[in-house]
């Protein structure tokens, strides 16, 4: 298990470890919506049993959507390759439906070649105060949103990088592997919660896990939107930085996690109707 956490063991908003859960948890659950680095990656790269485990639970009827803060350039190509129903990319700003290669906007961008100059000014502006932020290589492949690599700054700095980005009008959010500027209001649960909506309707947000490590998957911990979530166990070095914990944790980290989650979801399914 990963030991890096500030956690009090039952304090009520804290999450409970996923082994502890009630078997019947899961057993409404239709439609997995993940993070992926450091969610479904491993060391950054997918391990087979993350893909047989994806192939899993799609056989016996499990929907998963990957809800990740990667470039559009990156989420059209996993979208088409992976055993996935589809991708939401850049926290909320783009929808990749399985077997489409036209993304479905989710944030509203009237002129794009515009949008990219603002971001740009906003990106040089925060280079101002911390002149060592680099763009990040997959800047150029990013339609609603920057990112540069989060290494060498510390939870000050990012939570002063977030101050600065609210000033000038944008939103701001980080993962384990980068600094996202984008418009305000985008992230992850909005994206979701629109496609559920428009092009997934017969799943309900009651039917749907949601599943993350990193501080821009926050908003899939809300219970308000998403009653029942999972971080895996590397979740936890974010423990003080998070408004919303998950509302279980996995005893492994990343992929491993990931695949354990899946784990309980097949065994559920015993217990219930598949979807």
């Amino acid at each position: 298990m990963y030991k890096d956490s500030n956690f009090t063991p039952g304090h009520p908003s804290n999450p409970q470890q996923l082994s502890q859960a009630s078997p019947t948890c899961l057993s409404n659950i239709c439609l997995v919506a993940t993070d992926m680095d450091g969610t479904l990656t491993t060391k950054g790269k997918f391990s087979a049993a993350l893909l047989q485990a994806l192939e899993d639970l799609t056989t016996v009827g499990i929907k998963v959507l990957i809800v990740t803060g990667r470039s559009a350039g990156w989420v059209s190509g996993l979208s088409s390759l992976l055993p996935v129903a589809g991708a939401v990319a850049e926290n909320g700003g783009l929808f990749y439906s399985s077997g489409s290669e036209q993304p479905i906007a989710l944030t509203p961008i009237p002129d794009l070649t515009v949008h990219r100059q603002h971001l740009a000014l906003v990106f040089e502006q925060l280079k101002i105060k911390f002149p060592q932020i680099q763009e990040s290589s997959d800047n150029r492949y990013r339609i609603t949103d920057w990112t540069f690599d989060v290494a060498s700054l510390s939870p000050d700095d990012l939570q002063i990088l977030g101050n600065l980005c609210q000033q000038m009008g944008w939103g701001f959010t980080y993962s384990n592997i980068q600094c996202h500027i984008k418009p305000q209001g985008q992230d992850k649960a909005v994206g979701l919660l629109q496609v559920l909506q428009e092009y997934l309707p017969n799943y309900s947000p009651k039917q749907v896990v949601t599943v993350g490590d990193s501080p821009n998957d926050e908003s899939l911990f809300n219970r308000l939107y998403f009653p029942v979530s999972v971080g895996v166990a590397n979740v936890l070095q974010y423990a003080n930085q998070l408004q919303h914990q998950p509302t279980y944790i996995t005893a492994a980290t990343e992929g491993e996690g990931f695949c354990e989650l899946s784990s309980y979801i097949l065994k559920s399914l015993e217990m219930k109707i598949p979807c």
